[in-house]
């Protein structure tokens, strides 16, 4: 049995086959019952547009590629529930890929998307190589959503504001009392942001020499090496200030086989406020980085390009909120 054609939704509504395309495209004036008569039609045939077909005809494929720096990192599926739903409305449609998995078999981040003709592309997180977006932002509009590099002509950086949120959750510490507060710090710009928020705010409360950096990663494990070395010193710290949530998860691990109570003997913070964190027996205290609106502004900067507002580029910060929950709490020199 052959598939439906869109002159058989045509002879089925009593139309032309030139309406049925503007019902199809949602564009131009159609008297809304023939609109109807066009999309019963398309119901009682089960017809489908041919995707190639149009792609060909309009020059576009109505479709936009997401680079995700880590598919495993529940932020960033956060930040895509909040940058769908735009791009669904405007007719587009995502297509994934997980730049890791890329990378692990030695294969081009951003060819394949240039090879299916994209309309655009969406870079989800830090890229190891942010260089090889030059070519692509030459080509293609191109928005970096939850990373601050790389800065190009032409490409809008829509995040969090990293250093703000670090300072927020630096305060609530030191205002519970906590003076040895330790950094499991991260890498990229977005680290770099998170560790001057910290030392910024301990040096503004005179407590620069008690400042402790632990470098570290962005990883579970990660979090728990750093977390093991600074809690096994012999001042140890009170509190541990975490890059994200996945290497605090690996803090509150090595805290609980080193024998001590969260938030009781050592206070944990995490950044970024994932799913992870709002599991009930993590409960972590945190910093909302508005993963949804990033997403959502980060929707918005592609579809102004591709309607030819885009302008120069520029940076799109969305203002981050502490969530205090149930890992952090005052030291147990201030409790005792």
């Amino acid at each position: 049995m052959r598939a439906p054609t869109i002159r058989d939704v045509a002879e089925r509504a009593g139309v032309s086959k030139s309406l049925v395309s503007l019902v199809l495209r949602g564009s131009g004036p159609v008297r809304p019952e023939k609109r109807e008569a066009v999309l019963r039609a398309v119901r009682e045939l089960g017809y489908r547009p041919n995707a190639a077909a149009r792609s060909l005809s309009e020059q576009r494929t109505r479709t936009i590629g997401v680079l995700l720096n880590d598919l495993r990192n529940p932020w960033f599926v956060d930040l895509l529930d909040g940058l769908n739903p735009l791009l669904n409305a405007a007719g587009l449609h995502m297509l994934l890929a997980d730049a890791r998995l890329n990378r692990r078999g030695g294969h081009d981040l951003t060819g394949p998307f240039l090879d299916l003709g994209v309309d655009g592309l969406v870079v989800v997180g830090t890229l190891p190589d942010p260089a090889v977006l030059t070519a692509v932002a030459e080509r293609l509009p191109v928005v970096v959503a939850g990373a601050r590099e790389p800065v190009l002509p032409g490409v809008d950086i829509v995040a969090g504001d990293d250093e703000h949120g670090a300072r927020l959750v630096t305060e609530h510490l030191i205002g519970l009392g906590h003076r040895r507060i330790a950094h499991l710090a991260g890498s990229g710009a977005v680290g770099e942001l998170r560790r001057r928020g910290y030392e910024t705010t301990m040096r503004e409360h005179g407590l620069a020499d008690r400042a402790a950096v632990e470098p570290g990663d962005l990883t579970e494990e990660g979090g728990y090496r750093a977390a093991v070395r600074l809690l096994s010193r012999p001042e140890r710290p009170t509190a541990l200030l975490a890059v994200n949530d996945i290497a605090s998860v690996g803090a509150l691990s090595a805290a609980g086989e080193l024998g001590l109570r969260v938030p009781e003997d050592v206070s944990v913070t995490g950044y970024d406020n994932t799913s992870i964190a709002r599991l009930r027996h993590v409960w972590l205290t945190t910093v909302d980085t508005a993963p949804h609106e990033v997403g959502r502004r980060a929707a918005r900067c592609l579809l102004d390009r591709l309607d030819g507002r885009g302008g120069e580029g520029g940076l799109h910060l969305a203002a981050p909120a502490l969530r205090i929950r149930g890992t952090t709490a005052a030291p147990p020199a201030v409790t005792g």
